[in-house]
């Protein structure tokens, strides 16, 4: 047997207030800076704000995602897109087919 699973889930304590004073229906979001807590079965439907380091990103929580961390749904880094004048330009066609596409469907 692994250590991993004689340790058992981490979820934080705090955490787990937060959950038993709110209902799921509520829709509030239960702000979070403890982003390596599992996500339980208890968790599901209600929305965290997962901190990311600058903001609180909001995250619904379903079926598909118990087993994993929160932060696992609030990314830390934001991707920039890599090329210059070529990408540009690729972008700038699918622009333009996309409204021709649009003026194509109201005729």
């Amino acid at each position: 047997m692994a250590r991993s699973i004689k340790k058992g889930p981490y979820v934080d304590e705090k955490l787990l207030k937060k959950i038993s004073k709110i209902k799921a229906e509520d829709n509030a979001v239960i702000k979070t800076w403890a982003r390596g807590s599992q996500i339980s079965p208890e968790m599901v439907g209600y929305t965290f704000g997962v901190h990311n380091g600058k903001d609180f990103i909001p995250v619904k929580i379903t079926e598909d995602m118990v087993g994993h961390r929160l932060g696992e749904f609030s990314f830390t880094r934001k991707f920039t897109r890599h090329g210059g004048k070529i990408q540009k330009e690729i972008e700038q066609k699918k622009k333009d087919t996309e409204i021709a596409a649009a003026k194509a469907a109201k005729k």
